[in-house]
């Protein structure tokens, strides 16, 4: 059995959306809940709080205390979609803090691979810029903290229903961090297409896989068996970093994908296969509450197992 480290953290609750919003408290709650006969399998760890300057391996300079001014003054929204509130601020910071902490983890060897139950999640969030529900980009940070730890070459996996925009443009140019992407498409936020490829010198190390609205199980899979272990061997990875976004569920209330419970899990499973290297999952989305408990379930079985 792997050494599964597991994160959560109430910090993550004063995070406060509003009355309706779908990105609520009760997501990771429920996937807490659902963990609870697993967790003595687990190594329990709690989240370091990140620094400004950590988060700027990834954003602007400015954007944090930009960020933490109007959670101070009382939270605002910061797009369309993305709210934050007087705790939201130090919900984020523990959020990226959580990568920052399975990182290092890891490389004590305490455990070989990491779930982290995080919100505010964070694969859409840019340079100098909120959206998507997204603060600071969680992974992307993570993975530059990595590199700077010394694990040189991440590949990172986003299976959430949505693509990952700011974890992307975060590595675009860049030979040393893969991204591999599935999503639904045409959909939020409109970018993913399988043109998008990088450029300079990280052409060819963005590989998106553009799905249509009602795509199962039949296709993850074997995108998952046959196709992604191709890039990951050409890789050759150092870790690999995963955005698990579970609103390609079937259940999902916000998009249109179909996997099953069990589809996640065999995608899960594969991923694992993919390279016997260190592993940390981060949460992004997944609206349907039964149904990220029931797929972060499955998550963590397989990290333990596979």
């Amino acid at each position: 059995m792997k050494k599964v480290g597991y994160i959560y953290d109430p910090v993550y609750l004063r995070h406060i959306t509003g009355e309706g919003h779908p990105e609520r408290p009760e997501r990771v709650e429920t996937i807490d809940k659902y963990l609870e006969d697993l967790k003595e399998k687990l190594v329990i760890l709690k989240p370091k709080r990140a620094t400004a300057e950590e988060i700027t391996l990834v954003h602007d300079t400015y954007y944090p205390q930009e960020i933490m001014d109007l959670c101070s003054a009382g939270g605002t929204y910061l797009d369309a979609d993305t709210r934050c509130s007087i705790g939201s601020y130090e919900a984020a910071v523990y959020a990226v803090g959580a990568g920052l902490e399975a990182v290092d983890k890891i490389l004590e060897g305490e455990v070989e691979r990491v779930f982290a139950n995080v919100r505010p999640p964070g694969h859409h969030a840019e340079y100098s810029r909120a959206m998507g529900f997204c603060i600071f980009n969680n992974i992307a940070i993570t993975a530059r903290y990595a590199q700077k730890k010394g694990l040189k070459k991440v590949f990172i996996i986003d299976f959430d229903a949505h693509h990952g925009n700011g974890t992307q443009k975060a590595f675009y140019d860049d030979n040393t961090v893969y991204y591999f992407s599935t999503h639904e498409y045409p959909f939020y936020p409109g970018t993913g297409s399988a043109e998008e490829k990088g450029t300079g010198e990280g052409y060819g190390f963005t590989y998106n896989i553009p799905l249509p609205a009602g795509t199962g199980d039949d296709t993850f899979i074997d995108i998952y068996s046959m196709i992604l272990p191709q890039h990951v061997e050409f890789f050759k990875p150092d870790i690999i970093l995963v955005s698990a976004g579970y609103d390609l569920h079937e259940d999902d209330p916000l998009t249109h994908l179909k996997a099953t419970t069990e589809g996640i899990g065999k995608i899960v499973e594969y991923i694992l296969k993919s390279r016997d290297v260190p592993y940390i999952f981060m949460l992004e989305g997944g609206y349907d509450l039964n149904a990220i408990g029931e797929s972060a379930l499955k998550t963590v079985e397989k990290m333990l197992t596979v």
